[in-house]
Formats: structure tokens, sequence, C-alpha cells
């Protein structure tokens, strides 16, 4: 028997849909993600800590759950909105529905929702901090100031506990997935900065050769160094970049060094803020499999998978800063490198997972400042 849920917006906007996943309620910040493939990895991917997820395609679960596709080992995304949840589901792969993994997970979802109606007010309002409340007997009214104050005690008191909080050694390629037998030759020593970091970065980097030491968000510049790394990565993952002050003062430390840096989204936020770059919040950010990104340099054109809510000012760049990539969407700067520095950012997910592989080459780039290095 289908039992009501509610769908409450800051703006005092009321959705009544059908609940999916355990009772409850969860709050959160409220972005859409248009990619139509891909939910596992969405729902599991760090960056979505402590955020509600809208599915912009209208029937998600139908493969269902399988032991793979899985960015962290547990659900990120605060909760989950859909159109419809597939009651069945098909893959060679599946191993359960979405709607158990969910309630596993304890997640808290609602459906039979306009989700064109949603991601409309999101676009034209900006991103929206909102409620999911499922089987309550309360009338709605007399509980949206309640509502409306417990987001807004949410907003300001959030919490990102995604870093690793001990070093560990991660030797894990993609190519498992698989079956290849023939073991990897791990040739470079990297370091990866774990701000809430996908396991298909790492899985990515052990591809191009490298062996992988993934430390918490907290380690210091000066043990980063003392581990003789040949190149540094800096993660994705959740929140404000400006909110990392820590990490930030560790990046300026290591930015001095000859050590060659690669940051991803958060990481390539990061990066700008060690360098005086601005950063600025989007007004409901890219998150989706289909987003176009030129490289300036060569004109060409490359689909990618996106997953942010802030991005570098533009009108505020500092003269050793090249912009390398821009958005086709609305022009932001989606890549930048600095000059006489092996170092880079990009704003979207070379590593996809999900969505397409065309910026995988960025990983090579990042082998080739590897090797340059060890070779001087």
């Amino acid at each position: 028997m289908s039992k009501s849920a509610f769908l409450i917006l800051e703006d005092g906007t009321v959705f009544q849909g059908i609940k999916i996943g355990i009772q409850g309620i969860a709050i959160g910040e409220i972005v859409f993600n248009t990619a139509m493939t891909g939910y596992q990895e969405i729902l599991t991917d760090p960056s979505y800590n402590n955020q509600i997820i809208t599915f912009t395609y209208p029937h998600i679960g139908n493969t269902g759950i399988n032991e793979i596709d899985i960015e962290s080992n547990q659900i990120q995304a605060k909760g989950i909105i859909v159109k419809s949840l597939s009651r069945t589901h098909s893959n060679y792969r599946s191993k359960m529905s979405l709607s158990n993994y969910l309630k596993r997970n304890r997640i808290v979802g609602i459906e039979n929702i306009d989700t064109r109606k949603l991601t409309k007010i999101i676009r034209n309002k900006g991103t929206q901090y909102g409620c999911i409340l499922s089987d309550t007997n309360h009338d709605i009214d007399s509980i949206n100031e309640y509502i409306k104050y417990k987001i807004n005690k949410k907003k300001n008191h959030i919490l990102y506990n995604t870093s690793t909080k001990n070093t560990y050694h991660w030797t894990e390629g993609k190519k498992k997935n698989i079956h290849n037998k023939k073991k990897q030759k791990l040739l470079f020593h990297v370091i990866v900065y774990d701000f809430g970091v996908k396991k298909n970065i790492l899985r990515m980097l052990v591809d191009y050769g490298c062996s992988v030491t993934v430390v918490p968000e907290n380690t210091s510049a000066e043990y980063i160094i003392s581990l003789k790394p040949d190149g540094i990565l800096l993660s994705n993952g959740p929140g404000d970049p400006r909110s990392y002050l820590q990490a930030i003062e560790n990046i300026k430390k290591l930015f001095i060094t000859e050590i060659p840096i690669f940051g991803i989204c958060l990481g390539h936020q990061l990066l700008a803020l060690a360098n005086n770059l601005k950063i600025i919040k989007m007004k409901f950010g890219h998150h989706g499999s289909n987003h176009p990104v030129q490289n300036l340099k060569d004109k060409k054109v490359m689909i990618t998978t996106q997953n942010h809510n802030f991005t570098i000012d533009k009108d505020f760049l500092p003269t050793h800063v090249t912009i390398t990539h821009k958005s086709l969407f609305d022009k932001t700067i989606q890549g930048v490198k600095y000059i006489n520095k092996k170092i880079f950012g990009f704003q979207g997910h070379p590593e996809a997972s999900p969505g397409p592989e065309d910026t995988e080459i960025l990983f090579g780039e990042f082998i080739k400042n590897i090797k340059k290095f060890k070779k001087n």
C-alpha cells in the first residue's frame, strides 16, 4: 500500500507524492541531475553528501543495484526525488532493487511528483533547501514554519564526513572489473588528498600506472612532502570550498614545490583558492553527464560529467593562471593551468562514472607531468 509523502521547499512550495525508501524526514540542499543513467554511481558519490538529488530522467531503477558501480561504500545523498521508481529491475549484474537499496541505506525519498516543475523552480530561483517528509498525519500548513526553521538551522550547521580517517594504499584498477588478469606495473607514487574521493578516480590512477596512497583531508603538507611523491591529486568532495581553510593552507605549501598537482572538482577549486583566485556560488550548479566543455587550445568539445555548485570567478584572474577549458552551457571556467608549474585543475569529472570518457585524457596529462618531474 502506497503512503503519502511531501516535499517542502524553503520558498514554501509543497509537492505531494508517494514515499520511497524509509519513513522519516530528510533536510538538505536540493539539486537536479540530468544524467539518463548511472543512478547508483550518482547516489554513492561523496560530493552529494547532505544533498537531496532530483533525477530529471523520469524512470529510475530499472537496472537494479550491483556490487561494482559504487563510488563509495554507502549512499551519500540525504534523500532522493524521482518521477517514477521502477518496480522491476533486470540486469545480469543486479543484486537488489533500488527500492531495497534505499531502505538498506536508511534513505528517505519521494516519487510521483512533477520533477519538471521542481527543476524549473530551481533553475529560475536558484538552488533550494528543502525537506522530504514521509508518512505524516500532520497538517502541512501547521508544520511549514517548523520545517523552515529546521532548514535554516541545517544550512548553517552542515558537517561533512566524507574523508578517510586513516591513510591507506589503493591497488585496484578499473580493468579488474572486466576480468583482466595481467598485473599492472605501478611506476609512479601518487598521493591522493581525500575530500570525498570517488573510487573510480583511484581506479583510473592505477590503470595509468600509479601506486596510490590516500590520505585524510587534514594531512599536513610537510608530511606529504616527506613521502616523496611523484604527483599529488586533490580529489572531489562536498560543500563550499571556501570552508576548507586547513586544506587551502596545505596546498599553498605544496604549490611552491616542483611536485605535479592535479585538482578535480572541489580539488580544482581549492587549488584556485590557494592561488588567490575567487570562488563564487552558482545559481543552481552543474549536475549531470551531458555537459559540453571546450578545450580552448584546440577548440575540441568534450561531453563531460559534472557535479558542483561553485566556480572560479572569471573576472578575477591573476596573471600566472591560464584558462584551458570552458563550459558551453554558461561559459563558466572548467579548467585552468598554472604558468611555469606542472599544476592544473579541471572542474568536471575526468573519471566520469557515470558518463562519457571524453576527458579521461586529463589523467594522461597528469602522467606526462609526472614523467617530466621524475626525469628532471
